[in-house]
């Protein structure tokens, strides 16, 4: 193993930009070729760079006492509280060929997803991003971007490609925790797996309800057993379907320090923009080649780089600002449940689980606004703005998150009053689109949803919003307005209007946003927050957001929201997905069906009338910056080929 060491007597030597929070980056192989040597273009071929970084922190320093436990935890020799991530670089083998943009994605549950967003790869191939293929279409390769990864979730056990954060364990301390488990199985006795380990077996109560509203029940039959430290099997009683919530509290010991991971995000990408040592493997001649950086974090990790912001870490520990320009993808209005003792970041409050988390509670926005239930005055940019640090944002949100996500509560204040957004964010919702889905979907079917899954994915126009972001912060380029339902603009409604259609199931429950007692185990719900909705037009299409060609030129109806089917906990929102309802191909199959949307055939009286719609679509979202011409193109070769719409052939 290589090992670069910037102990103090190291940092002597360094120029005066050296980060004295990373004290080790040691490399756990060498430089090999990227992506089996593919050559990109005038950038060339790409090298990576695998490593581990260890901070040391002074646990009275303003900016790391915010963490949650830090004056508790162990110190080393120097009086300092250590953390070590993961760290994997993708850079040009010639920095001189690259672009200067640093683009650091903090993982999604220890995974790397950003190419898949980006460069269209597949699910297996951005993960792994070893072979030539896995690059996709190398939107970001081709750009000379620099791809760094640092791990930053500390009580994850991911597997041979995950990546984390090693934080501190705190020995000796006892608490209540928590632990909530959807099987969406019929497995039976089912295994869970406890995040923190059991200091006193009496203290457990297990208890099962169909539904978050339910009452917790104890019925006969529902027994359990520890098997080690951290599982749990648990038999299953009766009467209870696949979707049934378990939930476990109890007395847990020994809680880590899981706040340490903005730090580590933190200093190790202020170390790679800044360092200009030979230890910083995207130095040269004394110098960071960096001289952009910009994060992008998504779902999970974009939920992490709201509360990055909030908890004011895009400031160094020299005062200077971390990031130029963040991307929060499809988070919603959430946060993490991470800065808090026994803390899980892993949770996702949603309509039927993890609803009970508090990783999304005050404050929703950007802006500061004043809770109407606590009175607390707060915004996710309030400590950046005393500091001077912040970042430019852009939230790109799908249709998902309106209802799946509170959403709205990101446009709104705390009451459900129009917010305007501060001048240094843009917001964008992609319309009719489902939480995530890869680049090859196609509509189908899962037993768990009510409808078909909506197959559409935001890679299109992320790229080019991604684009306009980074002309943003280098050239001080103006970015595209923001696109989402607004009050405002009529097109952010206070109940859901869907639309009778065949096929298209009434929706009934959606993730509500609840004010928690967290003192209580587990938490009480004390008070809610207004949700708004996407307002539809007769097609059942959201009239706001980014309307893509897909939408623009449609056929079919693409919700944000697909109920769960019977047998899963029937009625309430299936985790992050939509759903997908055809039109009809012709005027007699319409009327047939009794489908007030008109038919394929009424709206597009050839195929050559369909695709002059979609260049139209796409050629004014180009002209808008919301498209770039490549994907101008592959879209409108898409509908020529009548794959645009990601439907099943009939």
């Amino acid at each position: 193993m290589k090992q670069i060491l910037l102990g103090a007597v190291a940092l002597g030597a360094l120029a005066p930009a050296a980060m004295a929070e990373v004290v080790r980056f040691e490399l756990t192989g060498p430089p090999r070729p990227a992506l089996e040597g593919r050559s990109f273009g005038a950038v060339g071929p790409y090298v990576e760079i695998r490593a581990r970084a260890t901070i040391a922190l002074d646990s009275a320093d303003p900016r790391n006492a915010v963490i949650a436990d830090i004056d508790r935890a162990p110190r080393n020799a120097q009086g300092r509280v250590e953390a070590t991530a993961d760290v994997i670089i993708l850079r040009p083998a010639d920095l001189s060929r690259g672009n200067g943009t640093l683009l650091v994605e903090p993982p999604n549950r220890g995974r790397r997803i950003i190419t898949q967003v980006l460069n269209d790869s597949s699910a297996a191939g951005t993960t792994r991003l070893e072979q030539a293929g896995d690059a996709g279409n190398a939107w970001t390769f081709r750009q000379g971007m620099t791809l760094a990864w640092v791990g930053w979730q500390g009580d994850s056990t991911p597997g041979p490609q995950g990546m984390k954060v090693q934080v501190p364990r705190i020995a000796g301390i006892t608490g209540p925790s928590r632990e909530e488990f959807v099987f969406d199985n019929t497995t039976n006795p089912a295994i869970g797996t406890l995040t923190y380990p059991v200091a006193d077996p009496a203290s457990i109560v297990l208890t099962v309800r169909a539904r978050q509203e339910d009452a917790r029940q104890t019925p006969a039959g529902l027994t359990y057993r520890l098997l080690d430290g951290d599982r749990i099997e648990i038999t299953r009683p009766a009467g209870f379907d696949a979707g049934a919530i378990y939930e476990m509290t109890y007395t847990a010991r020994d809680p880590l320090v899981l706040g340490m991971g903005f730090s580590a995000f933190r200093d190790v990408t202020a170390f790679l923009r800044r360092e200009g040592s030979d230890a910083n493997p995207l130095a040269v001649n004394g110098r960071s080649t960096v001289t952009a950086t910009m994060g992008m974090g998504i779902s999970q990790s974009g939920r992490f780089l709201r509360d990055y912001l909030h908890l004011g870490f895009n400031e160094d520990t020299r005062g200077r600002p971390v990031f130029d320009g963040l991307v929060a993808h499809i988070p919603g209005s959430r946060r993490t449940f991470m800065n808090v003792r026994w803390a899980q970041p892993g949770r996702n409050p949603s309509d039927h689980t993890d609803r009970l988390y508090a990783a999304d509670q005050f404050p929703f926005t950007y802006a500061t606004t004043t809770d109407p239930l606590t009175g607390a005055r707060d915004g996710l940019l309030r400590r950046c703005r005393i500091t001077n640090t912040c970042p430019r944002v852009f939230q790109t949100d799908t249709e998902f998150e309106f209802w799946g996500a509170r959403g709205s509560l990101t446009y709104t204040d705390a009451a459900g009053r129009h917010v305007d957004l501060p001048r240094e964010v843009r917001g964008y919702m992609m319309t009719g689109h489902p939480h995530y889905a890869v680049a090859q979907a196609v509509a189908n079917r899962n037993p768990m949803c009510q409808m078909s899954m909506n197959p559409l994915q935001a890679g299109a126009p992320t790229r080019a919003l991604v684009a306009a972001l980074e002309a943003w912060v280098r050239e001080g380029a103006e970015p595209p307005a923001s696109r989402v339902p607004m009050l405002a603009h009529g097109t952010l409604v206070a109940a859901a209007d869907n639309p009778a259609i065949p096929g298209m199931p009434r929706l009934t429950s959606w993730t509500p946003a609840p004010l928690l007692d967290t003192s209580k185990n587990p938490p009480a719900v004390v008070g809610s927050y207004p949700i708004l909705f996407p307002r539809l037009d007769a097609d059942g299409n959201a009239i706001g957001g980014l309307r893509t060609p897909v939408i623009e030129a449609p056929r079919a109806t693409y919700t944000g929201w697909n109920p769960r089917a019977a047998g899963f906990g029937e009625g309430a929102l299936c985790t992050n997905q939509g759903g997908v309802i055809p039109f009809a191909a012709t005027r007699a199959e319409r009327q047939a069906a009794n489908d007030p949307r008109p038919s394929i055939e009424e709206r597009w009286p050839s195929q050559a009338a369909y695709v002059a719609a979609v260049r139209a679509s796409a050629e004014r979202l180009q002209a808008e910056r919301l498209l770039l011409a490549e994907d101008v193109q592959a879209i409108v070769a898409a509908a020529e080929a009548n794959t645009l719409a990601r439907l099943p052939a009939r």
